[in-house]
C-alpha cells in the first residue's frame, strides 16, 4: 500500500543535514546559547524577507502573539476581535492578557475573517483586531484596515503563523498591519527544530519595547521597566532556521504546484477545493477541501494510507474554556459549517505526482463507490 503522509520531516531534514550540522558546530564553538549572533542574523534576514523594518525573535508563535499584545498594553477591560475558526493560541493569548476575545465569523470560501461583520462587533472597548491568514492565504487587509481606521486607538495585529512567504497584491503577508506574528513550529512552512516565533513591525518604539518584553521587561541588566516574560528564541534554533530559510521559496513553490495539480485531479469530484482570491498568492500551509460525509472520507483515506486531518473540528466560540463569553451554537454559521465539512489533504513539498494521483484516486474511489 502506498503511504502519503501529511508531513515528511525526515526527507526535508535530509536536504539540510550538512548545513544544519555546520550551523550547530558554529554555535558549539562560540557557546553563546542565548542571544548569540545567529539570533540577530535571523532577525535581520527575516525582516528583509518579510518586508519589515524590525523582526524580534521569540520562543514560539504563541509567545509572539502574547508578547505583541503585552507590548501594546492590551489588558483587562479591553476587547480584541478575532476569528473563531483558527488555532487556539490566537484567542487563548487574548484571554491571557486579561482582555475579552470577541469573535467575528469567517468568509465561507476563504475561511478568513469576514470584514463586513467587523463593525457590528466593535464597541468603545475594542483595542485590537487580529486577522489570521489561515492556511497560507491573506485576509482582506484593506477592508480590515479601513474598518480599524474609523476608531481612534484601534490597531491591527496580524497572525501570519501559517503564511510566511504568502502575498497580497504583491505585498508580503508579513508586511501587512501594524505588527505581524509568525510561528516556526516544526510543521510550519519554515519549521524549526522545536518551538520558535517572531514579531515583525515597522514601528521603532514598539520594536524596542517588544525586545524588552521578551526579556522580562529589562532595560539593562537586572533593571526592569515593566513585567514582561521569558520569550527569547535561543541561538541554536536560530542557527537551524537560518540554514533552512534558503529553501523556503522553493518549498512554497512546490506547495503551489501541488495545489494546482490537485485542482486538476479533483475538478470533477464532489469536493470544494480551496478558493484563493486573485489578489492573493497562497503558500498552502494546508490544502483544505470542503466535502460531504467528511468523516467517512477521512476514514477511507486513512485506510488507503493517505494522511489527512481536520483543522479545526471545534470553533473557538464553542470551546468549553470560553463558555463564559456567552456564545452558542449557530452564532457563527460559516465557521460551524467549515468545522463540519473541512478536511486537509497532504500538500507538503516532498510529494511526488504519483502521491497526488494516489490521494485523488482514493477520493474518487470513495465517492464513486457510494
Amino acid at each position: 500500500m502506498r503511504n502519503v503522509g501529511m508531513l515528511d520531516l525526515q526527507a526535508e531534514s535530509d536536504l539540510f543535514r550538512s548545513d544544519i550540522r555546520s550551523a550547530i558546530e558554529r554555535v558549539l564553538d562560540h557557546q553563546r546559547f542565548i542571544g548569540g549572533p545567529e539570533v540577530e542574523q535571523l532577525e535581520g534576514t527575516m525582516a528583509d524577507v518579510c518586508g519589515r523594518k524590525f523582526a524580534i525573535a521569540v520562543s514560539s508563535g504563541t509567545d509572539a502573539l502574547l508578547a505583541a499584545m503585552m507590548t501594546m498594553g492590551i489588558g483587562r477591560g479591553d476587547e480584541v476581535i478575532t476569528t473563531p475558526f483558527t488555532f487556539f493560541a490566537t484567542a487563548g493569548c487574548i484571554h491571557r492578557t486579561g482582555a475579552k476575545p470577541v469573535f467575528v465569523d469567517i468568509e465561507p470560501d476563504t475561511f478568513n475573517i469576514d470584514p463586513s461583520k467587523l463593525t457590528a462587533a466593535m464597541t468603545e472597548r475594542t483595542r485590537l483586531i487580529i486577522p489570521v491568514h489561515l492556511f497560507g492565504q491573506c485576509a482582506d487587509m484593506e477592508r480590515i484596515g479601513e474598518v480599524a481606521g474609523r476608531q481612534p486607538g484601534l490597531s491591527v495585529l496580524t497572525d501570519a503563523a501559517q503564511a510566511i512567504g504568502a502575498s497580497r497584491k504583491g505585498q508580503p503577508a508579513c508586511s501587512l498591519g501594524f505588527a505581524t506574528t509568525l510561528s516556526f513550529y516544526p510543521t510550519k512552512n519554515l519549521g524549526g527544530f522545536g518551538e520558535g516565533g517572531m514579531v515583525l513591525t515597522d514601528d521603532d518604539e514598539f520594536a524596542q519595547r517588544c525586545r524588552m518584553c521578551r526579556n522580562h521587561g529589562e532595560t539593562s541588566r537586572y533593571h526592569h521597566e515593566f513585567v514582561g516574560g521569558n520569550f527569547r528564541l535561543d541561538t541554536m534554533k536560530s542557527a537551524i532556521l537560518l540554514a533552512k530559510l534558503v529553501k523556503l521559496q522553493e518549498f512554497n513553490a512546490a506547495r503551489r504546484r501541488n495545489a494546482a495539480r490537485y485542482g486538476e485531479l479533483l475538478a470533477d469530484l464532489p469536493v470544494q477545493p480551496p478558493v484563493i482570491r486573485p489578489e492573493n498568492e497562497s503558500v498552502y500551509h494546508q490544502y483544505s477541501i470542503l466535502c460531504d460525509d467528511r468523516d467517512g472520507l477521512m476514514a477511507h483515506l486513512r485506510e488507503c494510507g493517505v494522511g489527512c486531518g481536520i483543522y479545526y473540528p471545534v470553533p473557538l466560540h464553542l470551546q468549553e474554556c470560553f463558555k463564559d463569553l456567552g456564545y452558542k451554537a449557530g452564532d457563527f454559521p460559516a465557521s460551524e459549517e467549515a468545522a463540519r465539512r473541512i478536511l486537509a489533504l497532504p500538500i507538503q513539498p516532498m510529494l511526488s505526482d504519483e502521491d497526488l494521483q494516489h490521494v485523488a484516486g482514493c477520493i474518487r474511489e470513495y465517492y464513486t463507490s457510494k
